[in-house]
């Protein structure tokens, strides 16, 4: 019993790294998309595009893997979860779509009014693809209305409930913040600077919005405290997610892009567990029975002997991807700059 409880947390730790590796991989990809339409020129869009050209794509492979991970390690959540929130998946897969079709589109033709259509559905489609992760993680905090056969009883309406906005706003300033350091770190010159300038709202935009999501939480969504209570170690958590967002306006100033933006990394990584460290054990909790109807790491996962072949798997894989990560970030690693292959 106790060796199946090792395998399921293990597999439920997997899927949570996974899910921080893409929000923070595809986090900067989305606030660059957020933030194209603030440069007016060419040039400087095209330098934002090429920031990211040679990674967003890879980036997405995160979140393939963490639904196959989810899919083949916790079945009655794949299943729970794909059908409650179908409609919130398709438009994020949605904005997957729309967001390469626009990256890939847009240089095609000279044209400015060509050029200007696939700017618009690339930063609405990137602002689309946070927002909806926001309202799924929202949701996934609060409480889902299940049956007792672990099965959705609620509508979509009723997702868009205040404190799953409040998230998807708040995961929305997120990226953009992020993005924003990303490509302060990626360009030089006369953009840079400009660059530069949009940090300081960016941050303060993420701030306010992360002071009244955790208010909100912390009122309204007490369960997410009671593994910080029974386990106070974990409050240190909270204290150097804290010291993480201090830091970051302080790195800027002083100059230090690549600095500011691993502790922007740092703080995703920090929001993340404190969302798996809020949420134990549950992985879709059920509103009006929490005790009974929410679907947990320990009562939906696969048998030992499966979850034993998947962490083998696992254990050949993750090195891959983490190397190809590392491997081309390093090929395209510092300043970018505009080539005639360029998009």
């Amino acid at each position: 019993m106790e060796q199946l409880y090792t395998l399921e947390f293990i597999w439920f730790s997997i899927v949570v790294i996974l899910l921080t590796g893409y929000a923070i991989l595809d986090g900067f990809d989305l606030g660059v998309g957020m933030l194209h339409l603030f440069s007016k020129k060419d040039e400087e869009r095209r330098l934002m595009l090429n920031s990211i050209g040679p990674v967003w794509d890879g980036n997405e492979v995160w979140l393939v893997t963490a639904g196959g991970a989810l899919f083949a390690g916790f079945p009655d959540v794949y299943a729970t979860f794909c059908s409650s929130f179908y409609i919130p998946i398709m438009i994020l897969l949605s904005g997957l779509i729309f967001r390469a079709v626009g990256i890939e589109f847009r240089s095609k033709r000279p044209m400015a009014w060509w050029r200007w259509m696939w700017d618009i559905l690339f930063a609405f489609a990137s602002f689309l693809i946070a927002f909806a992760s926001g309202i799924v993680i929202g949701n996934l905090i609060r409480g889902l209305p299940l049956d007792a056969n672990k099965e959705y009883i609620g509508s979509f309406t009723d997702m868009l409930n205040p404190y799953s906005l409040m998230v998807g706003l708040m995961t929305v300033a997120l990226f953009t913040m992020h993005g924003s350091i990303y490509i302060v770190m990626k360009t030089e010159g006369v953009f840079h600077d400009k660059i530069r300038q949009w940090i300081n709202p960016a941050i303060i935009f993420f701030i306010m919005c992360y002071a009244v999501t955790t208010a909100a939480t912390l009122i309204y969504m007490p369960h997410m405290t009671e593994s910080i209570k029974e386990r106070p170690f974990f409050f240190a958590i909270a204290l150097v997610n804290m010291f993480v967002i201090a830091n970051i306006p302080r790195e800027v100033y002083l100059g230090r892009d690549r600095v500011a933006f691993v502790f922007s990394c740092l703080n995703i990584i920090c929001l993340m567990a404190l969302y798996g460290v809020g949420t134990y054990p549950n992985i879709i909790r059920s509103i009006d029975h929490p005790d009974a109807y929410s679907l947990t790491f320990l009562n939906s996962a696969s048998s030992a002997l499966t979850l034993e072949i998947l962490i083998l798997f696992a254990l050949i894989g993750m090195p891959m991807v983490i190397a190809y990560t590392f491997a081309v970030y390093w090929i395209f690693h510092g300043k970018v700059k505009l080539e005639p292959t360029s998009y």
